[in-house]
C-alpha cells in the first residue's frame, strides 16, 4: 500500500496528490510515469512522474478526473493509500547538449512540461515556456512555471486570462522573428502536439512530443500503446511504454493516434457516470 501524503485541488477538474514511494522517488527523472491502481478491484492506469523528493520519499501526480478510475482516486484523502504504485517507467526527456528549449503545454499536459522546464532550468539551459488552457478556470502550475522560465507565455482559448489564442500563436511569432531553439518539446492534447509541430516545421527546428496512448501494463507486452512512426519512407511500431514516450514530433501519425485514442471514449464516460453515481449514493 501507497499512502497519500498530501492532496491539493488545482481546479475543478484537477487534482495534485504526493504519495509515498521510495523507491520510485529515488530513480525517477522527468518525462517519466508510473502505472497505479486505486485498489484490488481497479484498472492499472499511468500517470506521469511531476516531481520527486528523494529525502521525503515521495512522487507528486497531477490528474484530470475523466474516468472511473481518476473519480475514485480522487475521492482519497490524505493519510489513505492506494493499492499499486509502480515505476518510474519509460524513458527520461533527453536533455543532452540543449542549451536553449521551448516548452510547450498544453491543459493537464502541463503536469508533465514542468518537471521538464524544471530539469532544463536546474541544467542551466535557457527556457521559454508557452502553456494554455480553454480558460482562466483551468489554469495550472502558472507559478512554478514562471520560476523555472526565462520567458513565459501563457495563453486561455476565450481570453478570460493572459492572451487569447492558442500555443501555436505565440510560437509562430517567435520563430517567424527570428527565434531559435535547440529543441521544442510539446506536451498535451494530441491535435494541440500536431499544429505545434505543423507550425515548427517550416523552421527546421527538432521537435519532440510526449505520447500518452492507451496503456495497460507499461511494459511493452500489450500493444495498447502502440504508435506509427514514419521513419525513411517506412511505417514503424514503437510502444509509448518502452520506447517513449518522447518520439521524434515529424516522425508521429498523429491522425491515427488520435483516432486509437478516441476508440474507448463512450466505454469511459459511461463508466465515469456510473462511479459518480456509486459515491453520491453511498
Amino acid at each position: 500500500m501507497y499512502r497519500i501524503v498530501r492532496k491539493k485541488v488545482l481546479n475543478p477538474t484537477v487534482t495534485q496528490m504526493e504519495i509515498e514511494a521510495p523507491l520510485v522517488a529515488r530513480k525517477a527523472r522527468p518525462g517519466q510515469f508510473i502505472i497505479l491502481r486505486v485498489d484490488d478491484e481497479g484498472e492499472r492506469i499511468p500517470l506521469t512522474v511531476a516531481g520527486t523528493d528523494a529525502e521525503e520519499g515521495t512522487v507528486k501526480i497531477i490528474f484530470q478526473i475523466v474516468g472511473s478510475t481518476t473519480e475514485r482516486l480522487n475521492h482519497k484523502d490524505e493519510g489513505e493509500t492506494i493499492r499499486d504504485f509502480v515505476g518510474p517507467l519509460g524513458m527520461p526527456t533527453r536533455t543532452e547538449s540543449i542549451k536553449k528549449v521551448c516548452i510547450v503545454g498544453g491543459g493537464v499536459g502541463c503536469a508533465i512540461a514542468m518537471p521538464v522546464a524544471q530539469e532544463f532550468h536546474r541544467l542551466g539551459a535557457e527556457v521559454t515556456s508557452i502553456i494554455g488552457f480553454r480558460n482562466r478556470d483551468l489554469l495550472i502550475l502558472e507559478d512554478e512555471f514562471r520560476a523555472c522560465s526565462d520567458r513565459l507565455v501563457v495563453m486561455t482559448d476565450d481570453g478570460s486570462y493572459a492572451r487569447q489564442g492558442n500555443v501555436t500563436a505565440p510560437l509562430k511569432e517567435m520563430l517567424e522573428a527570428g527565434e531559435t531553439f535547440d529543441e521544442i518539446i510539446t506536451i498535451g492534447p494530441l491535435v494541440m502536439m500536431k499544429f505545434v509541430t505543423l507550425t515548427a516545421k517550416p523552421f527546421g527546428v527538432p521537435v519532440t512530443a510526449s505520447m500518452n496512448p492507451i496503456m495497460i501494463d507499461g511494459t511493452g507486452m500489450c500493444g495498447g500503446c502502440r504508435l506509427t512512426l514514419n521513419q525513411d519512407g517506412r511505417r514503424v511500431t514503437k510502444f509509448a511504454c518502452v520506447d517513449g514516450p518522447d518520439f521524434n514530433a515529424y516522425e508521429i501519425d498523429f491522425d491515427e493516434a488520435m483516432s486509437r485514442c478516441r476508440m474507448y471514449f463512450n466505454q469511459e464516460r459511461r463508466a465515469h457516470e456510473q462511479t459518480c453515481n456509486l459515491f453520491k449514493n453511498a
